[in-house]
């Protein structure tokens, strides 16, 4: 039997209609053995509720930034100093513009600008979104620095027209997130 496997995890997770696939990337990181910790933007919890998250991870689940820290240390800095990985599945143009640029708006992107952990990015968004130089310019910024992108797939999209957008699936980002530690790869967003 093959022996499971012990990281510790951030998952993002923003409001994008993706954000379902993201409770199955829970399930499948804690079937490996991973230790998971959800932030989810407040548009995330319009789509998925923190009780999914909760119940599937065994952790509670951070929305917002002044919410009771585990420990004497602000949540988001107690979560970047421990994760071994930081993934945002999904992560919308809005996040990816916020890691871009170093923003710290809400709990997910200031998580993400405290860690120094691998960083690993699921885009989900419009065609048009994706397509846009500004989302292009930002995906070129956070590559540069070290982030891993699963690229966003083409297919049918929720808002019913057909195109490049669509988030990897779960089980793409669950190894591309295993592949970035297993390099020791340290993104600096």
């Amino acid at each position: 039997m093959k022996q499971a496997e012990t990281i510790e995890a951030v998952l993002g997770v923003t409001g994008s209609i993706a954000a379902y696939k993201a409770a199955e990337l829970t399930r499948l990181m804690i079937k490996a053995g991973w230790t998971v910790h959800v932030v989810m933007t407040a548009a995330a919890t319009r789509f998925v509720a923190p009780l999914t998250f909760r119940t599937l991870s065994r952790n509670p689940v951070g929305v917002d930034a002044f919410d009771e820290p585990e420990a004497w240390v602000p949540g988001h800095v107690s979560l970047a100093e421990r994760a071994a990985v930081v993934v945002v599945a999904p992560c919308t143009a809005n996040v990816l513009a916020q890691i871009a640029h170093g923003g710290a708006g809400d709990l997910l992107a200031a998580t993400v600008l405290a860690s120094r952990a691998p960083l690993v990015l699921a885009p989900a968004m419009n065609t048009g979104m994706w397509e846009n130089l500004a989302t292009q310019a930002n995906l070129a910024t956070v590559r540069a620095r070290g982030a891993t992108i699963v690229e966003a797939a083409a297919g049918e999209l929720a808002c019913g027209s057909t195109g490049p957008g669509r988030m990897a699936e779960p089980e793409a980002i669950l190894e591309a997130a295993r592949r970035v530690i297993a390099h020791g790869r340290h993104a600096q967003p």
